[in-house]
């Protein structure tokens, strides 16, 4: 049941149907005793709901995904019109609750955000920090790693809420997070219009980086633009990276080249990406990092022979536009994968990837994903560079 009125909500609102998540608003005098993954409210007398009805809810933001949800903890919400018969109160709060899971994709930086911090952006970002966060399948080194977002998210403790067994009574509390889409944002569907400017406005303040405003170049400026290369270390590593550099200092760039542990210490790298004005990176979670890019600098990504264009696009194009990024992508080559050195030109690699990508996510990702190392051609790539310099001006 959604309650779409202008006048006060009812006791309980769900939205059971949406393919990414499942969300529960529920007003009125709610308990909730973590232990037992159970929530208990009292309906509204004018509820046509009857006594121990259930509901049972998956708080996790890919619904669609099989293979996450096995490992996504139910919560149970059940309404009492008796309140004997609910547990007493170990705890007050006047301020509202969350209630979601950081389930085993949580630990890919691209997941953290796309599957719970864009998310619980959405959903919490309303109350100002007015709000508890419960975690269920909660793991402490992933909290630890994204501490600093979270404390501008809530100004309250996080609660284990598999392993609390303290009974917290809150006058509302919302089961799930709200979702639009992967490392996407509707503003149209958000309290407030919150868009992915603010996500990002909010990442930089989280984390105390400096640079709102990419470096404008004007004409006659001596400074000199900076280029982030993302150097990742293992899969679709660019394996002539020595090169690009090397076009990058002569088109009149100052060249970084990073690669993020995704470790801990998310701010390190924060500032490395916020210090520069374009970054370039090979298809993958280390392009998530466009979040930390000041306004109007240019990321550039790097697409994977075989690779579905639209999708890259999808994961990580539409999210840099909706930041005020400028985008470019830039599709490989088969002479500038190293599948050649892997598999012979006649086969379906070459000759028909649709064949893999109609095989499901792991056939594909296997070989286009896994196993593909890039080797730029200079003569092709050096347009590109030369025209996030031309986006700079």
């Amino acid at each position: 049941m959604k309650n779409k009125s202008s006048e006060a909500p009812l006791t309980l609102s769900c939205d059971l149907i949406y393919f990414r998540s499942e969300v529960c608003e529920i007003y009125s005098n709610v308990r909730i005793h973590g232990n037992s993954s159970s929530i208990f409210f009292t309906p509204d007398q004018t509820m046509d709901l009857e006594a121990n009805k259930a509901w049972r809810i998956q708080p996790y933001t890919r619904k669609f995904d099989n293979y996450v949800m096995k490992s996504v903890r139910e919560v149970t919400i059940r309404s009492i019109y008796d309140s004997r018969e609910v547990p007493k109160c170990n705890i007050y709060h006047n301020i509202t609750a969350i209630v979601y899971s950081s389930s085993c994709y949580m630990g890919n930086f691209f997941h953290d955000f796309s599957d719970v911090l864009l998310p619980l952006f959405i959903t919490a970002r309303q109350f100002e920090g007015e709000v508890q966060i419960l975690i269920a399948n909660m793991n402490r080194w992933r909290i630890e790693k994204h501490k600093k977002f979270l404390n501008q998210i809530s100004n309250y403790e996080i609660i284990d809420f598999n392993t609390e067994t303290q009974v917290h009574c809150y006058p509302r509390v919302i089961v799930g997070l709200y979702s639009h889409g992967d490392f996407q944002m509707d503003p149209s569907k958000t309290p407030n219009n919150y868009s992915m400017v603010d996500f990002a406005r909010l990442m930089r303040k989280a984390y105390s980086l400096e640079r709102d405003f990419a470096v404008n170049l004007v004409e006659g400026s001596q400074r000199k633009p900076k280029l982030l290369i993302i150097a990742r270390n293992h899969t679709r590593k660019i394996v002539n990276i020595d090169e690009v550099v090397a076009v990058g200092e002569e088109l009149g760039f100052e060249v970084v080249v990073g690669e993020s542990s995704f470790s801990t210490n998310v701010e390190e790298f924060a500032r490395v990406v916020n210090s520069v004005d374009v970054m370039v990176g090979v298809h993958g979670a280390g392009l998530t990092n466009e979040v930390f890019l000041p306004t109007n600098a240019v990321l550039v990504q790097i697409v994977p022979f075989g690779f579905l264009k639209t999708l890259a696009e999808y994961y990580f194009g539409i999210g840099a536009r909706n930041m005020m990024l400028k985008y470019l992508s830039y599709d490989m080559s088969e002479e500038e994968s190293t599948l050649i050195d892997l598999y012979p030109r006649e086969s379906a690699v070459f000759r028909d990837p649709k064949s893999f990508q109609s095989q499901g996510w792991r056939a594909m990702a296997k070989i286009y994903l896994d196993e593909q190392n890039v080797k730029l051609n200079m003569t092709r790539f050096k347009p590109v560079l030369t025209r996030a310099l031309e986006l700079l001006r």
